[in-house]
């Protein structure tokens, strides 16, 4: 007899994009699917991601039309499939390489960019933060498996043990794209975009140790500029949590590109 007690249903969310940043014919609201329980987070959306996905949408021009767009530890993947419905030539949804997820992920994938999936513009794969990102390729061999040109990190460096692993991925960008830095203005240069709260506000600093790391000049995980981009208070996701209620509602984005 199975004394286990039965799995907690999936959840449903939604997400409406501003009727100012949304074509007439695009999709303005995304209805997402979420696992109804798992140790990696995925049971919720994150205001990272809400706000990723605003950003987005703002800068469709620059970071998303006709751009290679890689989202790792999507979770329901908000952000990614705003990047497709913006017309991104291709979007690569990735999460731990989980059942539950990965069919979850496919699933708001069908049901909030069906043309993207059908046309082969979306994808769904697992992926293992520093792995090769050979498997993250396409098909057609004259476009190269790491020539993203977005790569979407939202509410990811939480994961502390993971941080070099996440930017080992993030470094394999092509050696050509090394940029400097570009704090005054936007680009729609090769970058990697991470957006992110501090939920446990006694441990911001090690939060931070991410972009120390990128900073650094280690040839594996560093070489990057590090300009921050945004900050904007949303709601708390967790009212009941300990810490700064200012801190934990507060949504920061860093853009990372290669130095020269």
């Amino acid at each position: 007899m199975d004394f286990r007690p039965p799995s907690p249903e999936p959840t449903f969310v939604t997400h409406t994009r501003s009727e100012q940043l949304v074509q007439s014919d695009a999709c303005a609201t995304l209805r997402l699917r979420l696992v109804g329980a798992h140790p990696l987070w995925g049971h919720h959306l994150w205001n990272a991601a809400r706000v990723f996905a605003d950003y987005l949408d703002t800068r469709r021009e620059t970071l998303c039309r006709e751009r290679r767009v890689l989202e790792l530890g999507a979770g329901a993947g908000l952000p990614g499939l705003v990047a497709a419905l913006d017309d991104a030539k291709r979007v690569v949804l990735t999460d731990y390489p989980d059942a539950d997820l990965l069919e979850n992920l496919s699933i708001n994938a069908q049901a909030n960019a069906p043309d993207a999936l059908a046309s082969g513009r979306l994808c769904v794969k697992g992926y293992l933060w520093g792995a090769d990102v050979e498997q993250l390729g396409t098909d057609d061999p004259t476009v190269p498996a790491g020539s993203f040109d977005l790569i979407i990190l939202s509410d990811l460096i939480f994961n502390h043990s993971q941080h070099r692993a996440m930017l080992r991925t993030v470094r394999e960008l092509p050696a050509d794209t090394a940029l400097p830095p570009l704090v005054t203005r936007e680009t729609s240069a090769p970058q990697a975009l991470v957006f992110f709260t501090h939920h446990r506000p006694w441990l911001a600093a090690r939060d931070l140790r991410f972009f120390t790391l990128a900073a650094s000049d280690s040839k594996q995980y560093g070489g990057f500029c590090v300009e921050r981009v945004l900050e904007q208070r949303m709601q708390p996701m967790f009212a009941e949590d300990p810490g700064a209620e200012t801190v934990r509602a507060t949504v920061h984005g860093y853009r990372l590109t290669l130095r020269e």
